[in-house]
């Protein structure tokens, strides 16, 4: 695989619903980054697997990612729950993972040309992915707090879901990705640790952008 020289690369990890998404679009657009939010492909195939399941198959899947756009993944559809729990199951398949790591490398080490360098976020980024990432973070919060955001993103929504149900299937999800055989979730030695629980969105902004300007005008 060509790999783009001289770009900045950025390798974010985190349980769901810590804030990472908002985080990396934010230091994505800053410094002209190429975003990808990993844990949409696993939404997109967990989303086309409720949709059409006698479809679902390997090469069903092989054919979606060949042709996935990043566009495909803003359907706001992916955010439900069900498609949400659908996918840390999906997560743990190998031959899944493996369609999808492909595309998530040369995503991370092409970018487009207009821009500077690539942003990922998911659970096994900073070690599996793009392992030599110029910066690597860990972000997380307190569990109540995150199914507290991710409620009030699905209510945005109009979806009829209940806060203990949220909490419920978080707590499902940090198990599948924390347990897993394959990638599961864990925070690197060398990534730094972000808890966004007690923290303003521009806070946590502020507190990656001074790590980054730091290294990157030494």
């Amino acid at each position: 695989m060509n790999k783009r020289k001289n770009i900045i690369k950025i390798a974010i990890d985190s349980p769901a619903a810590a804030g990472a998404g908002t985080l990396a679009k934010a230091i994505s657009k800053h410094y002209n980054l190429f975003y990808l939010d990993t844990g949409k492909i696993y939404r997109m195939i967990a989303y086309l697997k409720i949709k059409f399941p006698k479809k679902f198959s390997q090469s069903f899947i092989k054919s979606k990612i060949k042709n996935l756009k990043v566009k495909d993944l803003a359907n706001k559809a992916l955010l439900s729950d069900e498609v949400g729990t659908e996918a840390s199951i999906i997560s743990k398949v190998k031959s899944t993972r493996k369609l999808i790591h492909s595309f998530q490398l040369n995503f991370a080490y092409n970018p487009p040309k207009k821009y500077n360098g690539s942003c990922l976020d998911g659970r096994d980024i900073t070690y599996n992915i793009v392992p030599d990432a110029d910066f690597k973070f860990f972000i997380t919060a307190n569990i109540k707090i995150r199914a507290l955001r991710r409620y009030k993103e699905l209510k945005s929504l109009k979806k009829k879901i209940s806060y203990q149900e949220v909490l419920k299937s978080i707590q499902k999800r940090d198990k599948n990705d924390l347990n897993r055989k394959i990638s599961p979730l864990k925070k690197t030695k060398d990534s730094v640790l972000l808890n966004t629980s007690k923290l303003t969105k521009r806070a946590c902004f502020l507190k990656i952008k001074k790590i980054i300007d730091r290294k990157l005008n030494t």
